[in-house]
């Protein structure tokens, strides 16, 4: 907060202030003269591809619990409880001020304000933006706690739904397959850390399409404050969530600084190959070691090929402090969805800033580099010198956060019937960022929040695409919107995009009004519509029946793109059924043609190559036997994958001649077979996989 100087010795300060001016702008400009000020003004250019030599920077090394197997169906898990959950304060990059409490009117809307919202529809454009082919009832509020957190992903197979206390799994067709799951059921292995008992929300799901395989994740700790923060990670071993099994991990947020809780985790999937390989999924946090204390951003590259394979994994670690960061947080890594960026390409990392005063107009977007090396850590940077700067700053439309005064205030949208005002987390960008490659042209895609007409609104969903083709970031934007529907008078706020393989492009997000009840909406374009606006207008996934007594609302949502038929879009996001804080939450699917069909694709030249999940993988995994010594042993494999899939059994790590069926079955055992492990190799035209052992055990037929 600022001070006013008293009315005493005001002459004198003047005095001074003009004097140091004076001085300091001499320092300044021998400096510029000197090159003293040239990278930092470089960075703030953009349009560069400044990065730190290897091995310049301290990154830290992190060695993760794990992995611990979980191989049980999850329908087979013991529930476990979640904590005991309640409305937690948000943690924010600056202190906000304690809102008075809001109140229900217990009145609608007014005649004249209802008049303007049917006269505002009549006058609306009319869009083309078919309606959802799908909707179902994901997850609801039986944990007392809000808000939900709602985040999801879809595979060739499954919906996987995550909230704040639990993971469901459903087919394609809306059908549970597994759940309720809490994290603290689902975690249960990783005995020793909190991640077995003290698990606490802030979930994230990614489907890994490049190696058909799932990630989910929370945040666990014993009390807040507290001195033992760990993020919970979860691989799947197979691309079947339900019965597949899982590799558990369990990532300890700041080692040096262990009362730092990390605060809106994300995650990304990131794999260039090269030398060293860019090969990692990376995560990014708030730190924060009180409910009104920032310490800074902690972001993470973690050993996704360790993972993979059920290894120990180490996580590359960087701590920006308060001071570094400036005035941003929340930093957002590019995720690989359906395209692959060329040999070697870093990641990069995106970020606006969350103001110190509301109203505060912003024009930056903040632009990093991640290269991991996890042969040699060492030689592992991000962004500029040791306190990790941008390594460009990229010029946008002015926009202001999603607050207001006094202090900054978030809870600004208004319902439908009620007072009560929900909260707009609107001071960051929302994940995800989406990297594109078509035909060479690489594409960063993002979202956030503007608050138009400082201080009334509405908020408007601002989305961008930045050209990053050759690893080089913008001076500006390509594309930039900001989208209201043609000035509907609906707020719209807690968005996602996705992108698919042809350019299209769609945005889930919230919408509400004193006229409107919370819904869950989106908006799309195609890649031959003209730039800078979502011309195929908006549809509606699910409209809300009530309004909500709390402010709390998302934190977030999710919207991904289909890599099954690389045209489907699926979206989740939470509603009220009814008047109160039980929220609900709706998963959607919808494309751009709808009733099914798919558009045309778009032609292009040199089509990036994108993951199949045709290459086998094991469903059933052998099991081991124990038989009597001359007794024979039957070890069976159900596979799946595209036809024609061969076997061949190997005992020992030595294959098996005429062993090539889905089962096995030894000669006459003798108790020189006693601890032999046998496997079996599925191979089909994509590629090949290698069960796990079983073990065969064999016993003397004399009696104890």
């Amino acid at each position: 907060m600022k001070k006013k100087s008293t009315s005493q010795s005001a002459f004198f300060n003047l005095r001074v202030l003009i004097g140091s001016v004076l001085c300091l702008t001499g320092i300044f400009v021998a400096m510029l003269g000197m090159g003293g000020f040239s990278s930092v003004f470089a960075q703030r250019r953009g349009a560069n591809t400044n990065q730190d030599a290897p091995g310049t920077q301290t990154p830290d090394v992190v060695r993760m619990v794990g992995p611990v197997r979980q191989d049980k169906d999850l329908r087979d898990l013991p529930w476990v409880a979640p904590k005991a959950e309640h409305e937690e304060q948000p943690l924010y990059r600056h202190p906000r001020p304690t809102q008075p409490p809001q109140t229900s009117s217990g009145y609608g809307t007014s005649g004249l304000a209802h008049v303007q919202s049917l006269l505002k529809n009549i006058w609306q454009p009319q869009p083309t933006m078919p309606g959802p082919l799908l909707t179902f009832e994901g997850h609801n509020n039986t944990c007392g706690c809000f808000p939900p957190d709602s985040d999801g992903d879809v595979g060739p197979n499954h919906y996987v739904e995550a909230v704040n206390e639990s993971i469901k799994i459903f087919d394609k067709n809306g059908n549970t397959l597994s759940g309720p799951t809490s994290y603290n059921s689902f975690f249960a292995g990783l005995t020793g850390t909190p991640c077995a008992n003290a698990n606490d929300g802030d979930p994230f799901v990614l489907y890994d399409p490049v190696a058909n395989r799932w990630l989910i994740s929370d945040f666990a700790f014993p009390s807040f404050p507290g001195t033992s923060f760990y993020q919970c990670i979860a691989v799947s071993q197979t691309p079947d969530p339900v019965a597949g099994g899982w590799f558990l991990y369990a990532l300890q947020v700041d080692p040096a600084n262990p009362t730092f809780l990390g605060d809106y985790p994300k995650f990304a999937m990131w794999n260039a190959g090269g030398s060293p390989a860019q090969n990692a999924y990376f995560l990014t946090v708030n730190l924060f070691s009180g409910p009104t204390t920032f310490n800074g951003v902690r972001v993470y590259a973690l050993n996704r090929a360790s993972m993979l394979a059920g290894g120990p994994a180490n996580a590359i670690g960087f701590t920006m402090s308060a001071a570094d960061v400036l005035l941003s947080y929340s930093f957002l890594a590019a995720n690989q969805r359906t395209d692959s960026p060329p040999a070697g390409r870093n990641e990069m990392v995106l970020a606006i800033n969350s103001s110190a005063l509301a109203g505060d107009p912003e024009t930056l977007v903040h632009a990093r580099f991640f290269h991991v090396d996890f042969v040699t850590p060492a030689n592992s940077v991000f962004g500029l010198g040791p306190t990790h700067q941008p390594n460009a700053e990229i010029t946008v439309n002015t926009f202001v956060n999603a607050a207001v005064s006094p202090g900054f205030n978030t809870d600004i949208v208004p319902q439908q019937g009620t007072t009560v005002k929900l909260d707009t987390v609107g001071d960051r960008m929302k994940v995800p960022v989406v990297y594109q490659n078509r035909a060479g042209v690489e594409s960063l895609w993002a979202t956030h929040e503007n608050l138009l007409n400082y201080p009334n609104g509405p908020v408007a969903v601002r989305w961008y695409q930045f050209n990053v083709t050759g690893g080089v970031f913008p001076a500006t934007a390509t594309q930039q919107q900001d989208w209201t529907n043609g000035n509907d008078g609906l707020w719209r706020w807690n968005s996602s995009i996705a992108v698919d393989p042809n350019g299209n492009t769609v945005i889930g997000y919230s919408t509400s009004s004193a006229s409107a009840f919370p819904g869950i909406r989106y908006a799309g374009r195609l890649v031959t519509d003209p730039p800078n606006n979502l011309s195929q207008g908006e549809g509606t996934m699910f409209n809300g029946t009530a309004s909500q007594t709390g402010v709390r609302w998302g934190d977030y949502s999710m919207t991904t793109v289909d890599t099954a038929n690389g045209t489907d879009f699926w979206h989740v996001n939470e509603y009220l059924a009814t008047t109160g804080t039980s929220w609900h939450t709706r998963i959607g699917k919808f494309n751009f043609v709808g009733g099914g069909g798919s558009p045309t694709p778009t032609p292009t030249a040199t089509p990036t190559p994108s993951p199949t999940p045709a290459a086998p993988f094991i469903v059933v995994q052998p099991k081991d036997e124990t038989v009597s010594v001359g007794n024979s042993a039957k070890f069976k494999v159900l596979a799946s994958g595209a036809p024609r899939l061969r076997y061949q059994w190997a005992k020992n790590a030595v294959n098996i001649a005429g062993a090539t069926r889905t089962s096995y079955t030894t000669p006459s055992t003798t108790l020189g077979d006693d601890g032999s492990l046998f496997v079996v190799i599925v191979t089909n035209a994509e590629g090949s996989v290698t069960s796990k052992g079983a073990k065969l055990t064999v016993t003397s037929m004399a009696g104890p």
